[in-house]
Parts: structure tokens; sequence; C-alpha cells
């Protein structure tokens, strides 16, 4: 399991109560950044001689949205929508979606997401 102590020295994890340190379950925000991780790993092509990673191809890309977004994205089965978000997201066009290229369509859908979120609970206060 991918965790955050092997990318960070136990001193950073320190509670704010004398240096205690922190144990227990993930957060919810810690267990969601795990979840995004592990789905592009799931995705991503590992290349066999130097165990690099690659990417996520456009046939994977398309996998990856018809699978794992399709409630959240429209025409995640129409082939040449996939390949315009593929295109509009691959900034170095190397035909692979990066993780920071796929970073930046999971903060494309959050955005207005969150907009939504702000929206409604406005609307939940002007009712009261």
């Amino acid at each position: 399991m991918w965790s955050a102590e092997s990318t960070r020295k136990e001193s950073d994890l320190a509670g704010a109560k004398g240096g205690e340190h922190m144990s227990g379950d993930p957060s919810e925000l810690e267990w969601a950044i795990q979840t995004l991780v592990k789905n592009y790993d799931k995705y991503a092509g590992k290349g066999c001689c130097c165990r690099r990673r690659r990417g996520i191809s456009k046939k994977d890309f398309r996998k990856m949205l018809s699978h794992e977004l399709n409630h959240m994205l429209t025409d995640t089965k129409n082939k040449h929508a996939a390949d315009k978000l593929i295109c509009d997201l691959d900034e170095n066009r190397d035909g692979q979606i990066s993780f920071d290229e796929y970073w930046n369509l999971i903060g494309g859908i959050a955005s207005p997401i969150s907009c939504l979120i702000r929206q409604q609970e406005e609307s939940v206060k002007f009712t009261k």
C-alpha cells in the first residue's frame, strides 16, 4: 500500500502535541489522494526494461474514462470525444497522459463540482 510515510521523514508526520507521531486511519483527504494515485497507476503502462512509468496510453485513457468517470463526464464511450480530451491534456504531445496531465484532468473535474457545492450551500443559507 502506498503511504505518505514513504515520501516524508517521520519528523514531518509529528503531531502538533509535543511531537507525537500521528497514527491511525488516513483522513478522508489522504484516502482520496491515495485513491487518485492508485487509479493513475492502474491505467499507466510500465516500462518493461527500466520499470519507468510511461503514462496512460490513449487506449487505456479511454478505458479509464468509461470505467472510472462515466458518472461525472459525458460521452466517456465516445472515442472522438476521448481523443479530443487526450489532445487537450497531453501538454508535451507525447501521446501519453503523464501524472501531472492526469492531475490537470482531476482539477478540471473538481473545480466545477466545488462551485456547485458552494452554490447549493448558499441557496440553503438563503432559504433558512
